[in-house]
């Protein structure tokens, strides 16, 4: 199956979802190259970054999971590199 690299970025706006959002993280964490996050306490919300290497499926789907949570906005950077895994 084909893989592409991507960025999903995250706004945290509801601090109660934080611990469902680390938990579809940590069920996705074979596809996580890294993740940046950075509280902006002057707004109270959280940034984060999450660089990806997967199928586009299994991107959109996390996107997906994690843009449906209370609070929490997603969107993904897809790359044009891709790789044949």
């Amino acid at each position: 199956m084909s893989s592409r690299v991507g960025v999903i970025s995250i706004i945290v706006e509801n601090g109660e979802s934080v611990s469902e959002l680390n938990n579809i993280l940590h069920s996705y964490g074979e596809y996580i190259i890294g993740r940046m996050g950075i509280p902006y306490r002057q707004r109270e919300i959280s940034i984060i970054s999450v660089a990806v290497d997967a199928p586009q499926d299994v991107i959109s789907a996390l996107s997906g999971k994690i843009g449906n949570l209370k609070g929490i906005s997603a969107k993904t950077v897809l790359s044009n590199v891709m790789s044949d895994e």
